[in-house]
């Protein structure tokens, strides 16, 4: 059975990006290494800041475009609600 990940990542100046895959770690250490899109290339984001596991791609998708449609408030309170700090939640952090 395969796992999927809905996370956010955020900058250090806390710029936030909401994205899904099937392989965390991987796609965290191509959000690192520039390569992850863009945007978070641009901005530096590339700091997990809060993650959740779907076992579906269709629910990955679907909760990610809802957190997509949130507004940064809610986002920034979700984040808060398990990790406070805003620590660096990504393998080796």
């Amino acid at each position: 059975m395969r796992t999927f990940w809905v996370y956010i990542l955020a900058s250090r100046t806390r710029v936030l990006y909401v994205g899904v895959t099937n392989n965390l770690g991987r796609r965290l250490a191509s959000h690192k290494a520039g390569h992850g899109s863009r945007f978070t290339a641009r901005y530096s984001v590339d700091r997990l800041v809060y993650f959740e596991e779907c076992r579906t791609i269709l629910a990955a998708i679907s909760r990610e475009k809802e957190l997509k449609g949130w507004r940064r408030s809610k986002k920034v309170a979700l984040i808060e609600s398990t990790n406070p700090e805003w620590r660096d939640l990504g393998p080796g952090c």
